[in-house]
């Protein structure tokens, strides 16, 4: 059988050095309270607002620091915000939606001209993990969720590096129409 964990990534912000520094102020460094699943990947103990044209909302920053910044949310949430973000692989952001980010102790904020979506459902894998499950770098398959629910996930994108822990992250729209609550596993269908 071909089974993985199912994770459910609630919305969040990866910021850029530089809207970092612009956010809490020169030079600062995250602080992390808790590694993810992920290899080098962790929560933080800084939250930001993340501004839309309806509304507001509370997102955690994840660290380490990316490139360029991007706000990862549920279609429940861009909605609520008034944004029209695309369902997007994390990274493809360029013409994505806008947001403004407001540190909600001191007000600094950051306007992005791009960078919302909605995170496409994917699994992390290794190498060796991919060649046990018979699957490769951006393979689309589909997975089964068995719960009070059960759900069958499509379009589900395979990401392969040796940088990665095997799991597969859905949002918690995806998370919540599943029950997929607590330690859950995926069935992937080739």
């Amino acid at each position: 059988m071909k089974e993985v964990l199912v994770e459910t990534s609630a919305r969040h912000v990866h910021v850029s050095r530089e809207d970092l520094d612009v956010l809490f102020g020169k030079g600062y460094e995250l602080t992390n309270i808790k590694d993810l699943s992920q290899p080098g990947q962790f929560a933080c103990a800084e939250k930001v607002l993340v501004v839309g044209p309806k509304g507001t909302l509370k997102a955690s920053i994840l660290g380490p620091t990316r490139p360029a910044s991007q706000v990862e949310i549920s279609l429940t949430d861009a909605r609520t915000i008034g944004v029209k973000a695309p369902i997007r692989e994390s990274g493809d952001v360029a013409g994505s939606a806008p947001c403004k980010l407001v540190n909600p102790e001191t007000g600094a904020e950051v306007e992005l001209k791009e960078g919302v979506i909605v995170a496409k459902r994917h699994i992390h894998l290794t190498p060796a993990a991919a060649a046990e499950m018979g699957v490769a770098d951006k393979q689309i398959v589909s997975v089964e969720i068995k719960s009070e629910r059960t759900t069958v996930f499509g379009d589900v994108v395979v990401r392969v590096s040796e940088k990665f822990a095997p799991a597969m992250h859905i949002d918690t729209d995806e998370s919540n129409a599943a029950c997929a609550f607590g330690t859950v596993m995926g069935t992937v269908i080739v």
